[in-house]
């Protein structure tokens, strides 16, 4: 198949959106930090009890599913920073506004803002679960 560059097969099917899946431990927990701190809304609510739900700003969509157990084992994701999303927006203008949101909706960060060597301007916040959500703009 390969990727979609100059010279590829314009016939061939095109990819729209990718959707990330986090692992929770509480589905109406993780929906009420997404909604009430990173300003998403719920999209939908499956099961009762709860376990799978969507949450939506804008173009990005986090499914959540709900899960018995740890997803990682031991400290691997803090030992390696695992990041269990990228959400990018289009300015820097506007990841600063993101970030001052969120230090003032008291969001925990793993990574505060920095400069990237690549490029960008990124920071990582932690949801109540400990999934590392990485937003990322132009620097």
């Amino acid at each position: 198949m390969g990727n979609r560059g100059p010279g590829s097969d314009r016939s061939a099917p095109a990819l729209t959106a990718t959707e990330a899946q986090l692992y929770v431990s509480d589905i109406r927990i993780s929906c009420a930090f997404y909604t009430t701190r990173l300003g998403f809304s719920v999209s939908f609510v499956h099961g009762d009890p709860p376990g799978y739900a969507q949450v939506i700003r804008d173009q990005a969509r986090l499914n959540l599913r709900a899960v018995d157990g740890p997803v990682f084992a031991g400290d691997i994701r803090e030992r390696e920073q695992l990041l269990s999303a990228t959400l990018t927006v289009a300015s820097s203008s506007e990841l600063e506004e993101l970030y001052s949101h969120y230090r003032a909706a008291d969001v925990r960060f793993s990574q505060e803002m920095r400069s990237e060597p690549w490029g960008a301007r990124t920071f990582i916040v932690e949801d109540p679960d400990g999934n590392l959500i990485l937003f990322a703009g132009p620097d």
